[in-house]
């Protein structure tokens, strides 16, 4: 699941919607986006299709990913290729990777319009790689694959085996070994070419490039991390996936994030919680100036509540918490 669309997509859809209707679609759209994570999937469905009517049964494409996710995971196929139909032949949705390795749309491989609709999105996103570097394109590929085929299964394994599982062991034991083999595809590109944008290698390659490095150990990220900042500036990469990388370095330094992408889990009770983070009264403005959606949005997939005063007291116990792990 987790589509993400830009801001300039969010303004296209809303330009010709009223104050109302926007803020009447979003509320749906949350609550949709509460219900998958609680998977209640059908539900979530349904809501989705609630912000949907609320707009004229316009929708973004992230929204209407997100709920053919749901609906594959409630067994109506039916209603799940409608939205993917929708976004592949007018969105001119190209993630091939994605939609391929998408855990929540297994259900739909063995339907005999699956292979029509990948044909749809392989066609848009040849069309749309037409002017690139196709050497780049192809090796970032397989990159993108590897690394969010394996991480896609996580959620999966960790329902039925548990966290702590010898599966869920051995199913990182691959994921670090496809890791160390992408990053030194990633790292031979940055090497010889500085951080390429999307328009040599396109949004998907451009992406595979951010997450490698996102995923690598502090000295890589500490090598690269002024190469992005440079990239932002010049409009070869985009300022959410820095905060991220920001944030995630500035823990591992010891230091508290700015932006609260980071996100720890209890040893003992299983539940989630923001890693510390700097000024919590003010992390939304943060948030806003990169792109970003508000912290309590971004922390409700992990079921988190998020509440500034009860963080402000809880953060001693936190950072403490997080010395011992250590």
């Amino acid at each position: 699941m987790k589509q993400f669309l830009s801001l300039l997509s969010l303004m296209l859809i809303f330009t010709t919607i009223s104050s109302g209707q926007n803020e009447l679609y979003k509320q749906h759209a949350k609550a949709a986006d509460s219900l998958y994570n609680a998977k209640d999937y059908k539900k979530s469905a349904m809501t989705y299709s609630e912000a949907f009517k609320a707009i004229g049964w316009k929708g973004t494409s992230n929204d209407r990913y997100n709920a053919a996710c749901s609906w594959a995971l409630a067994g109506v196929p039916d209603s799940a290729f409608f939205q993917l139909d929708r976004i592949a032949t007018k969105s001119n949705y190209t993630n091939l990777a994605h939609i391929t390795n998408d855990a929540d749309l297994h259900s739909l491989h063995g339907d005999k319009r699956w292979a029509p609709l990948l044909a749809i999105i392989k066609d848009n996103k040849e069309k749309e790689e037409v002017n690139l570097d196709k050497t780049l394109v192809a090796i970032l590929d397989t990159v993108y694959i590897e690394d969010q085929k394996y991480r896609q299964q996580i959620k999966d394994i960790e329902s039925k085996f548990g966290w702590e599982s010898k599966e869920m062991q051995d199913h990182w034991k691959i994921i670090n070994e496809k890791d160390s083999i992408n990053l030194i595809k990633v790292c031979k590109i940055l090497d010889t070419h500085g951080w390429i944008g999307p328009d040599i290698v396109g949004r998907q390659g451009s992406s595979a490039i951010f997450l490698v490095i996102q995923h690598a150990d502090l000295p890589i990220q500490e090598k690269y991390l002024p190469l992005m900042r440079e990239a932002v500036k010049n409009n070869k990469a985009q300022g959410s996936s820095l905060a991220l990388l920001e944030d995630r370095v500035a823990l591992r330094q010891g230091k508290r994030q700015i932006y609260g992408s980071q996100v720890g889990r209890d040893d003992e009770s299983g539940q989630h919680y923001v890693l510390p983070l700097e000024d919590p009264d003010n992390v939304d403005v943060r948030r806003a100036s990169v792109g970003l959606p508000p912290l309590a949005d971004y922390v409700n997939n992990w079921q988190i509540k998020w509440n500034p005063e009860q963080y402000k007291k809880d953060l001693p116990a936190i950072e403490a918490k997080q010395k011992n792990k250590k």
